[in-house]
């Protein structure tokens, strides 16, 4: 496929491209997956095809790229076997190489959902054809998705699709569990119709959708890619370009590369009018990231955009040369250094520390990737002791600047971005939730306190005297389950960040005799609480690592995996 000219004197025929590009998938069950990367990484090596291919127990996903006759060949190979025989895929060409090396990676999805048991080979919706797809989402009964993240969404969408505004496809149960959308007026679950960019999130998005009982849901076959090489444009209802994990960075109708660039520090797509921004340099800034790096990084960066340019010029190979693969680093470091680019906020946390957890779970929700320094209490890293003095957790630390307290944290983040609305429009909402945390954070952590470790404090009658403060804290979860069963959530009809500020220090409690809790007559703080463990962003947030020490390998925080 190649481009027709745009100019209309007589000029010599432009090169052909030479390098074919295949994206592919299959959900199937691969029980011995782990054994089929050694030869399948030789094949593409032998071939010289480069790219990535994800293998798991549901499947296989990849994009390979190289000389025509050699993808085909990797996929000749594939399909030899009989459980990847009807395995499809989509073409496209470009003058350059897509990627720079070949990698084969066994994961535990080869999309990373974070929900266990969904089973696109067995849950999936009702595949929709291309040509079928307009009628589809035109249909003013149907609520159309877009299942990609942001940046994706930012730059092309189709007309009329809602943009749940996540960061990572393992945001999107949270945001189904919630979204207002998705709540048809009758009390009824509407139709609902998904896409993605090739077709493997909304596979997975609708075997979701069926597991939380939504029965009539639908995806585009193929995804955006299939739709814009199929339908001509003047029959279209796509509006702007289609993200693409290469070099390419977008595409139009026709698989045609779109005119969108990267920025080589941010690794996401340029926003309009950053080309000519004072804040955009290249391979080093653009005005998203230029606050996010030091100086001595900015400065970093562009000796390292030289080196490329350098390597460049005199047409050499530059491995490093910086370029946005959707997770084709060289190892994982390479992909940790590129979801912590320079300057990324540092947090040190405690697993079960409750202002730890909100804290955790308001980053989640605002989707601020950050490292993760998980401290233990007794043996305080000198790094944490310098950047607070207090010692105790959470603690943010941004560049030139060092949040100490929980809720400071919570509303930063959530000042940053807040796709799931947990600050409330309302400024008497927004009160009344800070009146309510205040009295969560003053009296009833007093008394929980004292219920939790009586001996600790040295009450008087001991255990006895632990009781009394459970029977104070109490009457303030009392009032609290008159709240929740008024209004369904703390301060209104929705989850805020005081749900998520209250509701671990309410596990806490409950948790120091569960037996005793459970046999309260508070059903719906009862009730409340219970969805609030079964959340995914409460197994996310509660995920266990080891204490953090100086020379380690970075955690990140929110990644997709």
């Amino acid at each position: 496929m190649s481009s027709a000219s745009p100019f209309t004197s007589p000029l010599p025929a432009p090169a052909p491209a030479l390098y074919l590009t295949a994206a592919f998938y299959k959900f199937v069950d691969l029980p011995d997956f782990t054994e089929r990367k050694a030869p399948l990484l030789a094949f593409c090596e032998a071939h010289q095809v480069k790219g990535l291919v994800l293998l798991a127990r549901e499947g296989i996903n990849s994009t390979i790229a190289g000389a025509p006759d050699d993808v085909h060949a990797v996929l000749a190979y594939l399909r030899q076997d009989p459980l990847l025989a009807g395995l499809q895929h989509k073409e496209s060409f470009s003058a350059k190489p897509p990627f720079y090396r070949m990698k084969v990676r066994l994961k535990k999805e080869i999309v990373t959902l974070g929900v266990p048991g969904i089973s696109p080979t067995h849950m999936a919706g009702t595949y929709v054809q291309p040509q079928d797809w307009n009628a589809l989402i035109a249909d003013p009964d149907v609520v159309v998705v877009d299942t990609r993240n942001d940046y994706e969404v930012e730059i092309g969408t189709f007309a009329g699709a809602i943009n749940p505004n996540i960061q990572s496809f393992s945001q999107l149960p949270e945001w189904v569990s919630q979204a207002q959308a998705l709540q048809d007026k009758t009390g009824r679950k509407p139709k609902v119709a998904m896409f993605c960019t090739g077709g493997i999130r909304c596979e997975k998005s609708t075997a979701l959708m069926r597991a939380q009982g939504y029965d009539e849901v639908y995806h585009l076959e193929g995804g955006i890619l299939k739709y814009l090489e199929t339908v001509a444009p003047e029959n279209s209802l796509w509006q702007g370009e289609c993200f693409v994990f290469d070099e390419r960075v977008s595409v139009g109708h026709g698989l045609v590369p779109g005119p969108h660039r990267l920025c080589r520090c941010c690794r996401d797509p340029l926003p309009e009018g950053a080309l000519t921004s004072p804040l955009y340099e290249a391979g080093v800034s653009c005005p998203r990231c230029h606050d996010q790096t030091t100086d001595a990084q900015k400065s970093s960066a562009r000796e390292r955009q030289r080196q490329w340019e350098k390597a460049k010029a005199k047409a050499l190979p530059h491995i490093r040369a910086p370029h946005k693969t959707a997770g084709l680093s060289s190892d994982k470091a390479a992909r940790t250094a590129a979801l912590l680019p320079p300057g990324s906020p540092v947090l040190y946390s405690f697993r079960r520390c409750p202002y730890a957890m909100r804290v955790r779970l308001a980053l989640l929700a605002a989707g601020v990737r950050c490292e993760l320094r998980e401290v233990a209490l007794k043996q305080k890293p000198e790094a944490l002791l310098q950047a607070s003095p207090k010692g105790t957790v959470p603690v943010l630390v941004l560049p030139g600047q060092v949040i100490e307290q929980s809720l400071d944290i919570m509303l930063w983040a959530l000042a940053q971005h807040d796709p799931q609305q947990w600050l409330p429009l309302d400024a008497a909402v927004q009160a009344d939730a800070l009146q309510l945390v205040a009295q969560c954070d003053g009296d009833f952590k007093h008394h929980l306190d004292r219920y939790k470790y009586p001996n600790r404090y040295d009450l008087p009658d001991g255990l006895e005297g632990g009781l009394a403060h459970r029977a104070q804290g109490a009457a303030w979860l009392a009032t609290l389950d008159a709240r929740l069963a008024d209004k369904g959530f703390v301060v209104d009809r929705q989850w805020r960040w005081a749900d998520a500020a209250i509701a671990p220090f309410v596990r806490q409690f409950a948790r120091t005799d569960a037996a005793w809790f459970a046999a309260q007559s508070w059903p719906a703080l009862q009730a409340w609480l219970a969805a609030f463990e079964a959340s995914p962003a409460f197994g996310r947030v509660m995920k266990s690592y080891k204490p953090w020490q100086l020379g380690q390998a970075q955690v990140v925080f929110h990644a997709a995996d």
